[in-house]
């Protein structure tokens, strides 16, 4: 085998050894990619349910009166943002 035939038998392995581990970099790239989207759909589902659990206690706290004023003051600007998207959405529906 000559110089160069060896040359280019140890390039062309190089090459099948690069083309392996992009291989596998972009099948490691993909299943991060669906881990992070499924991490993401989580932290949202969280965020909802902190939300709700957030109202929940508003509720409670109002039921049973133990609101501070800034609690109670907090509560009805809640309650005043629903009213008013409310009232717009009854706005677009009267178009």
């Amino acid at each position: 085998m000559s110089n160069t035939e060896h040359h280019l038998k140890r390039i062309q392995d190089k090459l099948q050894q690069l083309l392996k581990q992009y291989a596998a970099l972009q099948k490691e790239n993909s299943r991060l990619i669906q881990e992070l989207a499924s991490a993401q759909q989580k932290i949202a589902a969280y965020q909802i349910n902190t939300d709700e659990l957030k109202q929940q206690l508003s509720v409670l706290k109002l039921n049973t009166g133990e609101m501070s004023e800034a609690d109670k003051k907090e509560f009805e600007k809640r309650i005043n943002g629903y009213l008013k998207e409310i009232d717009r959405c009854i706005a677009l529906l009267g178009e």
